[in-house]
């Protein structure tokens, strides 16, 4: 896991290394054991690279790296779990190695394959390479978005980079704040891709690739998930599953340096432990935060997993205090404002202090099965929005916005002066504010914006079931915007690398051909049957999510200096992640210059 910039076709050659070089400082905390430079004999191209060691700790493992010839240069960030694999192939093809990295892979692969190399890679990467001999330049993205990348071009000029504030610390970008990227914020809690809070800066999609040529750009999605159901038995889909999971969890588990587990107490972490203590030998780490607050603390229970499956436990108990403590880090480590996040930034530090490089987590596990109330409700309102739609001349969105002031009921007087479809009733189901709501604060932020401009689209292909269309948008939008990009900042701030086994291509590519009233039914109960390791005692306590209890501690006198907004509209701020989600913006501001109309 590293941090990955470059700068090409820069119209001031002579300020490249500059540029690139405030760049690699910038990635620094992502990359702390090295870091490279590499600055074409054009001065057409520079690529920066900070490095964390995984695989091949020795020197033979430095970015940028080139083929034998020079021709070809490479700045990754990520991990490719089959590199092993396609290593040999590429051996008994005629080609030699000087690593043992990964890296040197995808560059022989490239070499090889072109664009389509990216086909053959099963992991999480973001990567750029330079040919200095057609003077073009390829980037790629993972399949399901684990690694960022984001680009800005003007001109000829293309910058790329992990993390957006590393293109605005080159001097080149303007910061200017995107109003579509902070409607999405402000509607949904996260920044929905491809755009970003910052004119101009994008991010580059999940499953894209991205060609620049003399200043032209062509970009290709190259993968999609699609749910294609075939016949098939439970006992068959058991076993499916958990062949996939085992298989996933083998590969996840390929490193150089010692792995550790994020045990939370719930289904997904713990299904990670039980699979890991089956197919792992040896010592195995986790890592839990508790709490003093009782109705927030599974502490004890995440206690007990970890005696159940005989791992090295390290719990950290959380309070209020301590995490008061942590809140400015965590605010300087952001690089989007998220109303998530702070849950990672703490558990991260906590491995990390403990010496731990790797942690896997359980994030995608309630995207794949089933495992939010979104899988019911997000159906019923359609159902009932399609339903309401000949009382249209009634306006019953706007009645029941006038009626009441429940933030729960205006989302839902929201979603009825929209089309009933999925992403509609979903936009309001995860909504933080209201579409009226947004437009009103987002007034103060930037004027003059055309509201129709605004709201956001995603095209979601022709799927089987409504409950589908479900899993499909928690997995490309709260999932790939939200969970993952916050994973990988809040990690990579303390120099920790987080793997998601369950956002696995190949997982995918194997459950989607698996019907949703067994892939999702209620409770995960697919997951569960496929992992009979699981203590009942964890399958049976009710769903909780690793939540923290940020609305006891907002209530905390000396919690609300830190929480202070400065003339925003009159709206309401409970529940607290409102309030929350607008401190963040205005800080994050605050922290970029970013003044204000």
């Amino acid at each position: 896991m590293c941090g990955i910039a470059g700068c090409i076709g820069y119209s001031d050659p002579d300020r490249l290394e500059t540029s690139i070089a405030k760049m690699q400082n910038a990635l620094k905390h992502r990359g702390p054991d090295d870091q490279g430079l590499y600055i074409s004999g054009d001065r057409q191209a520079g690529l920066a690279h900070t490095r964390l060691s995984i695989l091949d700790l020795s020197p033979a493992g430095h970015q940028p790296m080139s083929t034998s010839n020079g021709r070809y240069w490479i700045t990754f960030n990520g991990e490719i779990y089959n590199f092993r694999e396609l290593r040999e192939t590429l051996i008994t093809q005629g080609e030699t190695f000087h690593s043992q990295t990964d890296t040197e892979v995808i560059l022989k692969l490239y070499q090889k394959h072109g664009s389509h190399c990216v086909n053959q890679l099963r992991g999480m990467f973001a990567f750029a390479i330079w040919d200095d001999q057609e003077k073009t330049t390829f980037l790629a993205r993972d399949p399901l978005g684990i690694k960022p990348l984001y680009y800005w071009q003007s001109g000829s000029t293309l910058l790329f980079a992990s993390e957006l504030r590393t293109l605005l610390a080159s001097g080149l970008p303007r910061k200017t704040l995107n109003p579509k990227g902070l409607y999405t914020y402000l509607i949904s809690g996260s920044v929905s891709e491809p755009d970003t809070l910052i004119q101009d800066i994008y991010a580059l999609p999940a499953g894209h690739w991205l060609h620049w040529q003399a200043g032209h750009i062509t970009q290709q999605h190259y993968w999609q998930i699609q749910f294609n159901p075939q016949p098939i038995t439970p006992t068959e889909a058991k076993e499916q599953v958990r062949q996939a999971l085992i298989d996933s969890i083998k590969y996840h588990f390929v490193s150089d340096v010692p792995v550790g587990v994020f045990l939370s107490g719930g289904i997904d972490s713990t299904s990670l432990v039980a699979l890991a203590r089956q197919t792992q030998l040896g010592q195995l780490r986790t890592y839990s935060i508790a709490f003093e607050e009782n109705p927030w603390n599974e502490g004890p229970i995440a206690k007990r997993i970890a005696q159940s499956f005989e791992t090295e436990h390290t719990e950290y108990i959380l309070t209020a205090k301590v995490a008061r403590q942590w809140l400015n880090q965590f605010i300087g480590a952001i690089d989007q404002p998220s109303i998530d996040g702070f849950n990672t930034y703490c558990v991260s530090k906590i491995a990390r202090e403990h010496d731990t490089k790797v942690a896997l987590s359980g994030l995608g596990g309630d995207e794949l099965f089933g495992g939010y109330s979104s899988f019911q409700q997000v159906p019923k309102m359609v159902a009932w929005g399609k339903r309401l739609q000949f009382l249209q001349t009634l306006n019953c969105g706007k009645l029941l916005n006038q009626w009441t002031k429940n933030p729960k009921l205006q989302r839902i007087s929201d979603f009825l002066q929209h089309p009933p479809n999925s992403l509609n009733a979903y936009l309001s189901y995860r909504g933080i504010f209201t579409h009226p709501e947004t437009l009103q604060i987002l007034s103060h932020f930037c004027s003059h914006q055309d509201p129709s401009t605004l709201r956001p689209t995603l095209d979601i292909p022709p799927c089987p079931s409504p409950e589908d269309e479900v899993s499909f948008l928690e997995i490309n939008r709260y999932m790939r915007n939200q969970l993952l990009r916050d994973s990988d900042v809040m990690s990579m701030a303390w120099g920790l690398e987080v793997r998601v086994p369950f956002c696995d291509r190949v997982i995918l590519d194997t459950i989607d051909t698996i019907p949703h009233p067994l892939r999702l039914a209620q409770g995960k109960q697919l997951l569960i049957q496929a992992i009979p390791e699981l203590p009942d005692w964890v399958i049976n306590k009710p769903k909780q999510g690793f939540l923290f209890p940020f609305d006891r501690w907002l209530n905390d006198p000396e919690w609300d200096s830190l929480f202070q907004l400065t003339s925003l509209p009159q709206l309401s701020l409970t529940p607290w992640y409102r309030r929350w989600s607008l401190v963040i913006l205005q800080k994050w501001l605050q922290n970029l210059g970013i003044s204000l109309p």
